[in-house]
């Protein structure tokens, strides 16, 4: 989901950068974090480089996205009361999918069930380097359950080829690069019963700026510690988990500086990651709209698709599920988030329950 930030001039003189971040506090008026920077200061720095001010709003938002409870305005941490009641309140509307089971299973009766899981984070912990992102056996054991009975999606800001390495598994959709590269089963199974896999890639035309972009960041990173960029095949994703705070700066203004020329690219933000994408209508939720289509299901009341994320770009996802008015997103998250899901789950442990629950419902069900 792309970061929308503004400029915003204050009374006393000072310019605020306004940063619109997913796990902002639910206290925060106008769904924005503020940091006052002198106005005299800014204009001056303005006037040396205009595009400073959008090296400056990515550097904040950068920072924004590293979560360190504290009020909007005020560098001291949350008191623990006021921590307690902001997560209460959030849990409140996003109580956990654990505790709502029932709940699903009653809105999945007489449905079919289709589920979207992304991967990083929510089936594999977040890790500091993002090539050992590896996701558990049992993870693996009960996605490979779930699969049995239900039409199961990877979609992953990943690089297609390379969730489908991490994961193992046949039988199973993966929609790489936000869902610009879909390749489903090619073998004929329960759920794709014309055995022909589904393969969908909706930007072509962009692979060779891609490559030649990815090819340029890397070179530009060599000097900044920590830094990893990743081709994504459609899309290029420059990690700076490891990267020093201090340095952050840098990172932003090399990616900025290589974006400048070319307009046909966007930049957008996840977990420690920028990501440039291309300038087409295309993401999480239309990866979602697609697969549903191509299984059979559009415009359909007898299915019940279920996304299960934990970034920013998943909201897509979650937006799509919740103006259809149909089926569930749930977020992976230990922290209170700006997010259209319905319901929530703190950590892919936490994943694994829900998907054998949703796997051993069904058993009964038939047995029954």
């Amino acid at each position: 989901m792309t970061n929308h930030n503004a400029l915003i001039s204050d009374a006393k003189g000072s310019i605020g950068v306004a940063v619109r971040v997913p796990n902002q506090s639910l206290f925060s008026p106008g769904g924005g974090r503020y940091i006052s920077i002198p106005r005299k200061k800014l204009v001056q720095k303005l006037e040396a480089d205009p595009s400073q001010t959008r090296i400056h709003t990515w550097i904040e938002a950068m920072r924004a996205s590293s979560p360190t409870r504290t009020r909007p305005g005020n560098i001291s941490p949350l008191p623990e009361s006021d921590e307690e009641d902001e997560y209460s309140s959030w849990m409140a509307q996003h109580p956990s999918a654990l505790t709502m089971f029932e709940e699903i299973a009653e809105a999945s009766k007489g449905k079919q069930i289709v589920m979207f899981l992304d991967y990083d984070g929510t089936l594999s912990p977040i890790v500091e380097n993002p090539d050992r992102a590896y996701m558990s056996e049992e993870m693996r054991e009960a996605v490979k359950g779930v699969a049995r009975y239900f039409p199961t999606a990877i979609v992953t800001g990943r690089c297609r080829d390379k969730v489908r390495r991490f994961v193992k598994l046949p039988g199973l959709y993966y929609a790489g690069s936000h869902g610009m590269d879909i390749k489903g089963p090619s073998k004929r199974n329960k759920h794709n019963k014309n055995n022909k896999g589904v393969l969908f890639q909706a930007a072509n035309e962009f692979l060779p700026m891609i490559d030649k972009v990815s090819k340029c960041l890397v070179e530009k990173m060599r000097d900044i510690e920590g830094a990893n960029v990743e081709n994504n095949k459609f899309c290029v994703s420059v990690h700076y988990r490891c990267v020093d705070q201090k340095d952050w700066g840098l990172v932003a203004e090399h990616v900025t500086s290589i974006l400048s020329e070319y307009p046909k690219l966007r930049l957008t933000q996840g977990r420690k990651v920028l990501e440039i994408r291309p300038t087409i209508k295309w993401d999480k939720g239309k990866a979602l709209e697609f697969l549903l289509e191509s299984l059979g299901f559009a415009n359909s009341n007898d299915v019940l698709p279920i996304y299960i994320g934990d970034d920013r770009t998943d909201e897509d996802a979650f937006k799509v599920l919740r103006n259809k008015g149909q089926g569930f997103g749930i977020l992976v998250s230990k922290i209170p988030k700006e997010t259209s899901a319905t319901y929530s789950l703190q950590e892919p442990s936490e994943v694994i329950l829900i998907i054998c629950s949703l796997s051993f419902g069904l058993l009964l069900s038939n047995c029954s």
